[in-house]
């Protein structure tokens, strides 16, 4: 073997090896030659494509290891013993979330049945930290991946991780759950179908007034890029009281994520009759709540987008609006 070949690094994914294979073919500038590739270079290709697909193999290794710690008899009431079994579950989590990065990996913890054991067996364990590495791991692996995401739905995941959303004692739970469900709902029509079977509105409202601000600005995230994504549910949410209670929320004392409430209420009146009217019935006061929000906000780098929400919904319900005689829209 020669030094400058002892010297290269293989890639570390198929990826990589298939981009080098395009490298080595595409030659310098000009036409493309007609020479084969050379010995050295092709043992060094077939080299490389063996390491790559030996570590996929050990990478499925490590995650049937990982199965194994999260399928075996749990240690109860043990002291030491049941806090180092937690530990190890947690790591065996740890190191699922860290494989199934690699899309091809979450499919493969798909057909191991890793994640029919997170929805039956974790989300709703007693300890809350195997909870929370439960949805993060079923968040991971369904990002992007259709075929899992069917799987999950299947499975009934979206129910638990809903309920883990709106009533969970401990907030990582409820933020990692909301971040699954997220990952369920988004860009796929199946899963926005049960979330809205399952009041899914509902518990982003109730994220917006809980107290936990990463679960407020989440939840407020997903219900901006859901009416953003998904027009026709805005007479759905007006008609369930949510302009009123995104109102009531900006009426608290303020906090970063009431951008994206602006931006939902904006969503809710473009295009939407009947969000527009009830934005603009006098008594909800949204005018002037407007005119005092963007006054605390000039001059505020940070709260730009927010004030450029304020001011479109501003313009957008009340530029050229005039009340009839008796304070309602003509």
């Amino acid at each position: 073997m020669t030094e400058e070949r002892q010297n290269r690094r293989y890639p570390q994914n198929l990826q990589g090896v298939l981009q080098l294979a395009i490298d080595a073919g595409s030659g310098a500038e000009g036409p493309p030659s007609v020479e084969p590739i050379s010995e050295e270079r092709s043992a060094w290709l077939r080299e490389a494509l063996a390491d790559v697909c030996k570590g996929q193999m050990d990478e499925v290794e490590q995650m049937k290891q990982c199965l194994a710690v999260l399928n075996k008899e749990e240690v109860n009431g043990e002291g030491d013993r049941d806090d180092e079994d937690e530990d190890e579950r947690e790591v065996a989590f740890e190191l699922l979330s860290d494989l199934c990065e690699n899309l091809d990996n979450a499919r493969d913890l798909m057909v191991l049945g890793g994640l029919d054991v997170c929805v039956s067996k974790y989300l709703c364990h007693a300890q809350s930290r195997l909870r929370w590495s439960a949805a993060q791991l079923i968040a991971t692996c369904a990002q992007n991946m259709p075929q899992v995401q069917d799987h999950l739905l299947k499975l009934k995941a979206l129910p638990k991780l809903l309920h883990l959303t709106d009533s969970d004692p401990h907030p990582t739970v409820r933020v990692k759950a909301l971040y699954a469900v997220s990952c369920l709902v988004r860009e796929q029509d199946a899963g926005l179908e049960a979330f809205l079977s399952l009041d899914g509105f509902s518990v982003l409202m109730r994220g917006m007034q809980s107290e936990h601000d990463k679960l407020q600005t989440k939840s407020a995230f997903l219900l901006l890029n859901l009416l953003t994504s998904h027009p026709e549910q805005k007479d759905t949410v007006v008609s369930m009281g949510m302009v009123q209670q995104l109102v009531s929320v900006l009426r608290a004392p303020h906090s970063p994520f009431h951008e994206h409430v602006l931006g939902a209420l904006c969503c809710l009146v473009e295009d939407c009759v009947k969000g527009l009217g009830e934005c603009r019935d006098p008594p909800l006061g949204l005018e002037e709540l407007l005119r005092l929000r963007a006054r605390e906000l000039q001059g505020k780098e940070e709260s730009q987008e927010e004030l450029e929400f304020c001011e479109r919904l501003r313009m957008a319900c009340f530029c050229g609006h005039q009340p009839d005689d008796h304070g309602m829209d003509r």
